[in-house]
């Protein structure tokens, strides 16, 4: 019996070692962790369980039947985070570069039924070559059934997908249809053909980095919610993202003991509207001084900055908080913000997440270049995605909701169920001096007249009792009050039930 059991520690200990301590030296070396570190720091404490550590690849071809090692490139299990339950594979770059074979999908594929049938998260560590060209088509097949099994889990368990290395080809797709993706600076890359491949076809000279690296998928493309300095803070930070979101689409949105009064009064609110309407502020400053314990985990923070999504809690329970920011173009909404705004609240809608909004827009980006990149349809993303939201929903409305964008932006309109206005909110059409302008151009010649129009208009329409008198605002708060306020809102809405018609699946203009 005792030579059985040595065998089996001896077996493990192989797995475990991946590609060898060289393979493992040269990560470090890159700065990169080992695929089996990345998890043990993801997850609680001696709390992974593993899966198929012995499996190995089927393929004889090109050699590859003298090249065998347990495990195949990646590690497969569950584990906790912070006690709760969650799904994982991370791949191992010191095996085969972390190319993906039939059986190495097959281990990826087992995991991800596997949380879709408990109803807990997956999240997915990255650091790959892509294909296992000796494989054929076998390695396309596994890609597929891993994108399978993305589509059918999308909505019902949130799926988290963290680049730690190289990602190209069909490695990553499957981020591409999670619900967010994060970047490690200076180590990972994620591109749907490599620099030389781009360098044969286009004649294009690109580095790794100005080709798919974090700072440009995280500012620019859009294609990652987020990018961290290190192996280390990466990880500390999905564990944060994690602790904010249920389980799955069967769980109400999760909640956790506060200490942050739910009636505290925030003064400093009532001077954050600057007296120069054109003047920007930082709506940041408004979410950290009305959410629980000024903590917020912003999703995108570098990609359309003038609009920002995130979680926070408000009691205990995780809200989505979707904000209007004046620091940057004015808040308003144009493609980029558009995009971003709109997967954003219809992840929330998924998951059972209340979507606090907080409004400063005066409108849609003008220009030619907008309307050629496709601003209407783009702009009706967020619009379809607000009303077709079930979730409560709470508007507070700052200081500018011009035009159609105050429609999109959480209105009474599209089933908002509690919008709420400060006292300087100004509601209208659009701003005073290019309504005045346009009513009453015949008086375009006469500039004190224009003044005593304008003035005219201000007081009728720059405010938000028009509204608050149709009913459209169910009242104007003071700023000092809009934690209590909201969170209030909240608790009366707990027990909100309200359904769509019946539909196979919406065609939201994508």
């Amino acid at each position: 019996m005792q030579h059985i059991l040595e065998e089996l520690e001896i077996r493990r200990q192989r797995a475990r070692e991946g590609g060898g301590e060289k393979r493992i030296a040269s990560q470090h070396a890159k700065g990169k962790l080992s695929a089996r570190e990345r998890i043990a720091l993801l997850l609680d404490e001696n709390s992974f369980e593993e899966y198929d550590m012995f499996v190995e690849h089927r393929c004889n071809d090109f050699g590859m039947g003298d090249q065998r090692i347990p495990g195949d490139g990646v590690v497969t299990g569950w584990g906790t985070i912070n006690g709760r339950t969650v799904y994982v594979f991370s791949k191992d770059f010191t095996v085969f570069g972390g190319s993906l074979s039939m059986s190495h999908a097959q281990k990826i594929v087992k995991v991800q039924r596997a949380a879709a049938r408990v109803g807990a998260p997956v999240i997915g560590i990255f650091d790959a070559g892509g294909a296992r060209i000796q494989e054929g088509v076998d390695s396309l097949a596994g890609y597929a059934d891993i994108f399978m099994e993305n589509v059918l889990s999308s909505g019902v368990i949130p799926q988290i997908s963290v680049i730690m290395g190289p990602c190209a080809g069909g490695d990553v797709y499957s981020p591409a249809m999670t619900d967010f993706i994060f970047m490690v600076k200076d180590t990972s890359y994620m591109y749907v053909t490599g620099p030389d491949v781009v360098k044969t076809v286009t004649n294009e000279t690109l580095t790794h980095e100005e080709l798919g690296g974090a700072r440009l998928h995280s500012s620019k493309s859009g294609v990652a919610d987020g990018a961290f300095e290190n192996d280390l803070e990466t990880m500390t930070q999905i564990r944060r993202l994690v602790d904010f979101l249920p389980g799955s689409n069967r769980e109400k949105s999760a909640i956790r003991e506060s200490y942050d009064d739910g009636d505290r009064i925030e003064r400093s609110l009532d001077t954050l509207i600057p007296s120069n309407p054109n003047k920007p502020y930082d709506m940041k400053e408004l979410i950290l001084k009305v959410v629980d314990e000024a903590d917020f985990f912003e999703i995108a923070p570098d990609y359309a900055k003038n609009i920002i999504c995130g979680f926070a809690r408000m009691e205990g329970q995780t809200v989505g908080v979707v904000a209007n920011q004046p620091m940057a173009l004015a808040g308003v909404l144009d493609i980029d913000a558009s995009k971003k705004g709109a997967r954003f609240v219809r992840f929330c809608d998924a998951f059972n997440i209340p979507i606090v909004t907080l409004v400063d827009v005066p409108g849609f980006m003008p220009g030619a270049k907008q309307e050629l990149g496709g601003l209407i349809k783009h702009g009706a993303k967020l619009l379809f995605a607000f009303a077709e939201a079930t979730v409560p929903k709470v508007t507070v409305i700052t200081r500018k909701a011009y035009g159609g964008a105050y429609d999109v932006m959480s209105s009474k309109h599209l089933r908002g169920d509690v919008n709420y206005a400060w006292p300087t909110a100004e509601i209208a059409v659009m701003g005073s001096k290019g309504a005045v302008e346009i009513i009453f151009r015949a008086e375009a010649g006469d500039p004190a007249k224009l003044a005593e129009r304008e003035a005219e208009y201000k007081s009728r329409f720059a405010n938000p009792f028009v509204a608050a008198q149709r009913g459209y605002i169910d009242d104007v708060i003071m700023p000092h009050s809009t934690r209590r306020r909201i969170a209030k809102a909240l608790r009366s809405l707990k027990g909100k039930t309200v359904s769509n018609p019946w539909k196979k699946h919406d065609n939201i203009p994508l």
